[in-house]
């Protein structure tokens, strides 16, 4: 087992493993536990009684979190003609066709979203192996594969964020960063919240979350009183 910091070994002396904590405290205690010298991201982690091995029980959607998450990300829209255009105006950082799949074919990855028109996809599609990989696949779910896409720019430019359980029945979001007001984090946090709650499905038998835990980018989790709210 790795040896844990010093500065790990006193965040940890403030809170009680074995207690789970109301969404302020909880947010609150992350933030004072958080041990990275940088302004570190606020993560929500959900453990959920699902069998993501079922096509009846995958998670995946978006939320644009009221309080943005404190990061600017790079829009690339696949798009030609008008819709190309909108993409532009509404604030996209690269717009193009077959030019922009060839430069990420040859490696160039200098962006955090993929955003494409339904009649690009054919040539996206080419891409699957290298997008797939880093979770960068335009996809209806996510709202990433529409004929909006100045909506689709704008809601990410706003603080739109993804989710999707992995293998282990796990989602992982983030909820701002650690400069932003407890109210504001809280905020996020419930919005995500009610998008959890709404997307169980209904195979899904017994208890649906079994745990939440809130964290910074290296500190230890908080775990959440799910009844508290």
């Amino acid at each position: 087992m790795a040896k844990k910091s010093k500065k790990m070994q006193e965040a940890l002396k403030k809170i009680d493993v074995t207690k789970e904590y109301p969404v302020a405290e909880a947010v609150a205690l992350a933030k004072d536990t958080n041990i990275a010298k940088f302004d570190a991201t606020v993560e929500v982690a959900y453990r959920l009684n699902v069998d993501p091995k079922k096509a009846d029980q995958q998670i995946r959607g978006a939320v644009v979190l009221p309080n943005g998450t404190g990061r600017t990300q790079k829009v690339l829209v696949f798009a030609k003609g008008e819709k190309a255009k909108e993409a532009e105006a509404a604030g996209a950082d690269y717009v193009g066709e077959a030019d922009l799949v060839d430069k990420i074919k040859g490696g160039w990855f200098d962006f955090d979203v993929v955003v494409a028109t339904p009649d690009m996809m054919a040539q996206v599609g080419q891409l699957g192996r290298v997008l797939g990989p880093k979770g960068l696949m335009p996809n209806p779910k996510t709202g990433t594969v529409t004929m909006d896409v100045a909506k689709a720019v704008e809601e990410v430019k706003a603080g739109k964020v993804t989710y999707r359980v992995d293998k282990a029945g796990n989602i992982h979001v983030p909820i701002g960063k650690v400069s932003f007001d407890d109210a504001k984090l809280i905020e996020n946090f419930n919005t995500i919240h009610d998008v959890m709650m709404k997307v169980k499905p209904a195979a899904s038998k017994g208890q649906y979350i079994k745990n939440i835990s809130i964290t910074t980018t290296f500190g230890p989790g908080v775990k959440v009183d799910q009844y508290s709210f």
